[in-house]
C-alpha cells in the first residue's frame, strides 16, 4: 500500500486521480498577483496540483469563483468570543479563518495551568488549526490580583506540545526594559522560539531594548507612524480590528504591496454578535479593499505573510505541496466565503460532528464577597479627581482630571460631563479587594453594567450611575457564576451567564449571539453611546495599556506603572 507521501506524488503527477479536484474557477496567486484559471487537486490534507488539468475521485464545480488561501488570525483571545474553543471553531471557520494563533491569557489568569491545558486539549480536537502561545504574563502586573500565577516552571511542561508556537504577548514591557528577574527567566527560556510583542506607544531606545529580547511581532500599533518605526526595527505588524480595538482604518497607509510581507491581520477580541453582523478577517479584507488597499497587499497579510511571521511554513499559498486550507469566494472585493476547506476537508456541519468533546473547566471561579451600595462610595477630597477617559474604538484611555460634585462627605457622579462610577472587585477568593473610581465616555444616564470579564486578571468590573444598581449587578454575577449583567432601577434587564472561568458560555454560539443582541439593547436603554459597551468595561482594568486604568488595588497610572489611589478599606 502506498504511503501518504507516495499518494501525493502520484496524484500530483496525474498517475492517479486526486482525492478532490476543484474545477472551473481561478486561484489568486499571492506571488505574482495574478488570477489564474486552473484546476486545484487535493490529496488528503495537501494541495498537489495547480495550473494543469486533473481528474478526481470527487470533482467540485466552482465555476465563476476564486480560490484564496485560508486566512490566519495571528493574535486573539478565544475567551473574548465568549464561547469555548469548540464553538469558536464552528462559528468562525465558515468565514474562511482556517488557522488562529491564540493566547489563552484570559483563562490562564483565572485558572493557571488548568486553563492552558483546556485550550491545548481543545486544539487537538477542533477542525480549525488552533495554535497556542504560552501566556507570558500571569499575573500581568503586580498592580492587580490574579486568580493564578504562571512562573517559568509551570510554562516549561507545555513548551514542546505540538500545538504550541512560543511565548505569548509580553505585555510587561517595563519589566523587559528594566530586566525584571521573572521576565528575564521567561525570555531566556524561549530564546530561539517565537516571542509575541505588546508594547503600545513604545518608541526610541526603549523600543530597541524591548526588541533586543528577541520579540518579533506587535499588535498594539494604533497609528501608521508607530507602525512604521516598528517595521523599520524588524517588527512584523499585526493589524488589529476587534470589537473594541479598531486600528484598521488608522493603519491603512501601511497596508501596501511593498510592506505586505511584514504585515498580518488579527482580531484580538471579537464577540459572536459582531462576527454575525460583520464577519471576521473577511470583514477586514473587504473593508481594506473598499478603502483603496490593493487586494494583493491585504490577501498576503491575511495568509502567506502571517504564516511566515509565525513559522508556519506549510500554508499560505495555493500551490502544490502546501496545506489545503482554502477559501472559495465570489470576488476579491466582497471576500464572501461560499466554501471552505480545512486541511483538505470541506467544512460542513457534519464535519464538526466528528470532533470529540472536551470537559469544561473553572465552573466555580467566581468567589467574590457580596457587596452593598455603601461599598461604592468615594470620599470627598479637595482638588481634582483622576477620571478614566474612554475613547471609542480604542482600549487606550486618557488620564483626565475633574473637580467633581460632592454630596456630604462623598464625591458624586457628574452626568453633565458624562462621568460615572467604576469599581473593581476581587473575585478569586484571595483578599476581597474593592477599589472605586470614575470613568468618562460611556454615556450612561442610569443603571449599571457589570462583568467578570476584566482584562487581564478578570476581577469583577462594574460601571454605573446608581450605587444600588452597581451592587445588585455585581452580586448577580456571583449567582450566575460569571458573565455580563445590566441593571436598571433595581431590576436586571439583561444578562448572559459565562460559567467557564467566568469568561465563556456553555451554550452554542448562536445562543450567545442572540443573547448578546438583547444584552446590548439593555445597555443602550441606559443611555450608553458606545457601540460595544461590554468589552469596553472589560478593558478598564487593564493596567498594561496607557494611560489611566483601575484594578482591585486602586486607580493605576500606567505611564508611571504605579497606583495613584489605594483600594477601599
Amino acid at each position: 500500500m502506498a504511503s501518504a507521501l507516495e499518494r501525493k506524488i502520484d496524484q500530483g503527477t496525474g498517475r492517479e486521480k486526486a482525492d478532490i479536484v476543484l474545477k472551473g474557477g481561478r486561484f489568486y496567486d499571492l506571488v505574482t498577483g495574478d488570477l489564474i484559471a486552473s484546476d486545484i487537486a487535493i490529496c488528503g490534507d495537501t494541495i498537489v496540483g495547480t495550473c494543469e488539468a486533473y481528474e478526481g475521485v470527487e470533482v467540485i464545480d466552482i465555476t465563476g469563483k476564486i480560490v484564496v488561501p485560508g486566512f490566519i488570525d495571528t493574535h486573539l483571545h478565544i475567551e473574548s468570543s465568549l464561547v469555548t474553543p469548540h464553538e469558536f471553531d464552528r462559528c468562525v471557520l465558515p468565514y474562511g479563518v482556517t488557522t488562529v494563533i491564540c493566547d489563552p491569557h484570559e483563562i490562564a489568569n483565572v485558572l493557571g495551568s488548568e486553563g492552558i491545558q483546556f485550550f491545548l486539549d481543545s486544539a487537538l480536537e477542533t477542525i480549525m488549526d488552533i495554535r497556542v502561545q504560552l501566556s507570558s504574563c500571569v499575573p500581568a502586573t503586580h498592580l492587580e490580583t490574579s486568580g493564578a500565577d504562571l512562573p517559568i516552571e509551570k510554562l516549561l511542561p507545555f513548551r514542546d506540545h505540538p500545538k504550541v508556537i512560543g511565548l505569548a504577548e509580553f505585555m510587561n514591557f517595563p519589566g523587559v526594559i528594566h530586566k525584571n528577574p521573572i521576565c528575564m527567566e521567561k525570555l531566556e527560556a524561549f530564546q530561539g522560539q517565537h516571542i509575541d510583542g505588546h508594547a503600545p506607544l513604545l518608541s526610541g531606545t526603549a523600543l530597541n531594548g524591548y526588541l533586543s529580547a528577541g520579540i518579533r511581532t506587535e499588535h498594539e500599533c494604533t497609528t501608521a507612524k508607530e507602525a512604521l518605526e516598528k517595521i523599520r526595527k524588524g517588527v512584523h505588524i499585526l493589524v488589529r480590528e476587534g470589537s473594541v480595538s479598531k486600528d484598521l482604518h488608522a493603519l491603512l497607509p501601511i497596508i501596501t504591496e511593498r510592506l505586505s510581507p511584514y504585515l498580518a491581520l488579527c482580531t484580538d477580541d471579537r464577540n459572536p454578535l459582531d462576527i454575525a453582523e460583520q464577519g471576521h478577517l473577511d470583514y477586514m479584507i473587504r473593508s481594506a479593499i473598499a478603502s483603496g488597499v490593493e487586494p494583493l497587499a491585504i490577501y498576503r497579510a491575511a495568509s502567506i505573510s502571517a504564516a511566515k511571521a509565525f513559522g508556519l511554513r506549510d500554508r499560505g499559498l495555493v500551490a502544490p505541496g502546501w496545506r489545503a486550507d482554502l477559501v472559495v469566494i465570489d470576488t476579491l472585493q466582497n471576500c464572501k466565503a461560499s466554501m471552505v476547506f480545512s486541511a483538505g476537508r470541506r467544512v460542513t456541519a457534519e464535519l464538526f460532528e466528528t470532533r470529540q468533546s472536551v470537559a469544561a473547566v473553572g465552573l466555580d471561579s467566581v468567589k467574590a464577597r457580596p457587596v452593598q451600595a455603601s461599598h461604592f462610595g468615594v470620599p470627598a477630597t479637595e482638588g481634582e479627581t483622576p477620571v478614566i477617559g474612554v475613547m471609542p474604538g480604542k482600549i487606550i484611555t486618557e488620564h483626565r482630571r475633574y473637580t467633581l460634585p460632592t454630596d456630604g462627605n462623598q464625591t458624586s457622579v457628574d452626568l453633565d460631563n458624562d462621568i460615572i462610577k467604576v469599581a473593581v472587585i476581587e473575585r478569586h477568593g484571595k483578599n476581597g479587594n474593592h477599589a472605586n473610581g470614575f470613568v468618562q465616555g460611556f454615556g450612561l444616564k442610569k443603571g449599571a453594567i457589570a462583568s467578570t470579564v476584566g482584562h487581564d486578571s478578570h476581577n469583577i468590573c462594574v460601571v454605573g450611575v446608581s450605587e444600588d444598581d452597581m451592587a445588585q449587578a455585581a452580586n448577580r454575577l456571583g449567582e450566575i457564576k460569571g458573565g455580563f449583567v445590566v441593571v436598571e432601577d433595581g431590576r436586571v434587564t439583561g444578562e448572559i451567564a459565562l460559567p467557564v472561568a467566568g469568561l465563556m458560555s456553555l451554550e452554542p454560539y448562536e445562543t450567545v449571539r442572540d443573547t448578546l443582541h438583547h444584552l446590548r439593547k439593555a445597555a443602550y436603554a441606559l443611555g450608553t453611546t458606545l457601540e460595544e459597551p461590554f468589552l469596553q468595561v472589560a478593558f478598564l482594568p487593564l493596567p498594561v495599556i496607557p494611560h489611566l486604568k483601575i484594578s482591585d488595588m486602586g486607580m493605576v497610572d500606567v505611564d508611571r506603572f504605579a497606583l495613584i489611589s489605594s483600594k477601599r478599606e
